[in-house]
């Protein structure tokens, strides 16, 4: 049992997840998403509510200045307040980019339809979530987010 739980502790992760303006806006489906949260038994360590200026989303959103979906995306999420949160679980990044589903919500709907974007997602940049793709964007993001954060990152390959 010990061994196990050592496994366990040694796989953890922390990953950025990101309540985006249109689904931030709906209470009833703020509270959906932070039962999905606790039910996966993810720990939130950090949470915030904030809104974002245009240049924050173009900082953020960096490198994908000059594809046609920037000017889209960057209003979009200076549209409005929105919530992001520090989480950690085993193998966090990959869980919560399950659950999430395929950043485009009609695609969700056709191969993933029981994901959080093929529920709550409305189009390719109102797909309702993000979260880290990486350990290293998860480290950037987290940063952007809560730059006064100390991060101890829980050991992970």
């Amino acid at each position: 049992m010990a061994a196990s739980a050592a496994a366990a502790a040694a796989t953890r992760q922390l990953t950025l997840a990101v309540i985006k303006p249109d689904l931030f806006a709906n209470p009833a489906r703020v509270q959906a998403i932070m039962d999905v949260i606790q039910e996966h038994r993810f720990e939130i360590k950090h949470s915030a509510v904030v809104r974002w200026t245009r240049a924050d989303a173009e900082r953020f959103y960096a490198e994908h200045h000059g594809k046609f979906f920037f000017n889209r995306l960057t209003g979009y999420m200076s549209s409005g307040p929105m919530q992001p949160m520090v989480l950690e679980r085993e193998d966090a990044i990959r869980y919560w980019r399950l659950l999430m589903g395929p950043t485009h919500p009609a695609r969700a709907r056709q191969n993933s339809p029981n994901t959080l974007r093929s529920i709550y997602g409305l189009s390719d940049t109102r797909n309702s979530l993000h979260g880290s793709d990486s350990k290293a964007s998860a480290l950037r993001e987290i940063g952007f987010f809560f730059p006064d954060l100390p991060i101890d990152w829980p050991s992970t390959p």
